[in-house]
């Protein structure tokens, strides 16, 4: 009979995550020759190749990539454990890992997180920046616990829940005169451009969308990986870009740049919370949600 340890999964877990000895030993809290070995006893009792090595890259043969998800779910399960049985009955302790969408992250996190640590002292909060895409797929692999992004997600295994509605402004060159009289409507021909986020942020989808009689042969992507980046672009006179209302003071106060409002009804979007279906910390989900609502996320901006 096969008998893996616990310490060669984690070890495992830990290289097939970075593909790289040194960073997997980091990670793993242990010497790169003891990662190694381990990692070595553990193709012995396998009888099969699990890495391909070939001088600094590092892949997963199809042994391997076949393993991943399951030892992934087990540990996942491991821990799960250890966390229930080190918290007791007491709710909102040890590790949390939350993932959230790099266009609410640097906008939310300062106004939940003080109140979090305020309420939760013993809740050992740990953060994930990510694409929405790569947030569905670590939730269900076990890798986060819960994650912010904006809805509709499109995932039957996941609870979602809205937290909040952000509407949608525009984030224009502060001289430009196609923009002296607001609101603008979605269809305007000097949307035509409109800057967009690079594929893969769920941002450049509802910019399409508000848009959408806009051909999109005409707007300009220039592989933005960030809002704030955009905006330093429309400030520069380069385009125009989508703002949502929780980064819009903040986008305002830029030099060069101005925040004007969308006709009524103004575009928006839902930003919720999901978690794996039938969780064991379902109500610790809930609380954070609870929370993120209370504070409700953006304040109220004028549109007119």
């Amino acid at each position: 009979m096969i008998r893996l340890t616990v310490r060669q999964m984690e070890y495992f877990d830990a290289l097939a995550q970075t593909l790289h000895f040194g960073r997997a030993a980091q990670m793993a809290g242990v010497s790169q020759p003891a990662l190694s070995s381990q990692i070595a006893e553990m193709e012995e009792k396998l009888g099969c190749r699990l890495f391909e090595r070939g001088g600094k890259a590092v892949r997963l043969t199809d042994a391997a990539t076949a393993l991943q998800p399951r030892i992934e779910r087990l540990l996942s399960e491991l821990r799960d454990i250890e966390q229930t049985a080190g918290r007791g009955d007491a709710p909102m302790e040890g590790r949390f890992r939350l993932g959230i969408i790099p266009t609410v992250a640097p906008y939310l996190l300062p106004r939940i997180l003080p109140e979090i640590r305020s309420r939760f002292p013993r809740l050992q909060l740990e953060l994930r920046e990510a694409v929405t895409a790569t947030l569905i797929e670590e939730t269900a692999a076990r890798r986060l616990d819960a994650f912010i992004a904006a809805s509709p997600l499109g995932a039957t295994s996941l609870t979602e829940e809205a937290l909040f509605v952000d509407r949608f402004f525009l984030a224009v060159p502060a001289d430009d005169p196609a923009f002296a009289v607001p609101p603008v409507a979605p269809e305007s021909p000097a949307l035509e451009r409109l800057m967009l986020l690079e594929e893969g942020h769920c941002m450049r989808e509802q910019a399409l969308s508000v848009c959408g009689s806009v051909k999109p042969v005409a707007m300009a992507s220039y592989g933005a990986t960030s809002l704030t980046t955009l905006l330093q672009m429309v400030a520069h006179g380069m385009g125009v870009t989508l703002v949502p209302e929780m980064a819009a003071d903040a986008a305002g106060a830029m030099r060069d740049l101005k925040i004007v409002p969308f006709a009524e009804p103004m575009p928006e979007r839902t930003i919720c919370m999901a978690w794996r279906r039938n969780r064991a910390r379902q109500e610790e989900c809930q609380a954070l949600a609870a929370i993120i609502r209370e504070l409700r996320g953006p304040k109220t901006r004028k549109s007119g």
